[in-house]
């Protein structure tokens, strides 16, 4: 009788053991991660999204890329910066592509409205933007010419209907040769009309 009761008290105390250690390695994995987000400094998203006409989504009032940047605003707490071009885009999408493709072989610089205040507090940038002919859309340019995002984490995303990430993430690159480029993120533009699992997912992945 005395040895079963000491065999029920080594079992408790074990069980007892393993659960400890069990919400101990829970604790210290919910620690890491909230870590690693920490890591990651302050955030940035720069984006430039087309509403109105759009390839395959139709007539649509909020542009694809913003629905992805605002998904990106819930899960890190970044602030937004919309790069908006003072000229229109604002034209039937036949017009769009037209404009968007002349602009690419002049290699214009569209001027934007607005300007982000001490870019230098920011660690890690999200850029987005729908791919037009082959990259971000020029105004885009504009931008990383006026803002120097060098020693930072950069992080790319587009939107689009089959063309990926395009040359998006060497041009920035280029753009920033001394910033960390990770390689991007691509999602077809109406996919993210319907549901965000794909962005949640990629999200989740960077640690957020």
């Amino acid at each position: 009788m005395k040895y079963i009761k000491s065999l029920a008290i080594m079992i408790v105390c074990l069980l007892m053991s393993v659960s400890c250690c069990g919400q101990k390695i829970k604790l210290e994995t919910s620690q890491n991660k909230k870590q690693s987000v920490m890591n990651k400094g302050k955030v940035l998203i720069v984006f430039f999204s087309h509403a109105g006409e759009n390839y395959s989504v139709g007539n649509i009032k909020v542009g694809n890329t913003k629905l992805v940047a605002d998904e990106i605003q819930k899960f890190t707490g970044g602030d937004e910066f919309e790069i908006v071009a003072e000229k229109s885009y604002d034209m039937p999408y036949n017009e769009l592509i037209k404009l968007a493709k002349e602009e690419t072989q002049r290699d214009e610089k569209p001027a934007f409205k607005g300007e982000v205040k001490d870019i230098a507090q920011y660690d890690t940038v999200f850029i987005g933007g729908p791919v037009w002919w082959g990259t971000y859309p020029q105004v885009m340019f504009t931008f990383f010419d006026k803002y120097d995002l060098n020693d930072k984490t950069i992080i790319p995303f587009t939107t689009h209907e089959g063309s990926g990430l395009a040359s998006c993430v060497e041009d920035l690159k280029t753009a920033y040769p001394k910033a960390k480029v990770l390689n991007g993120f691509a999602v077809y533009g109406h996919e993210v009309r319907r549901n965000m699992n794909k962005v949640d997912n990629w999200l989740k992945g960077l640690g957020y």
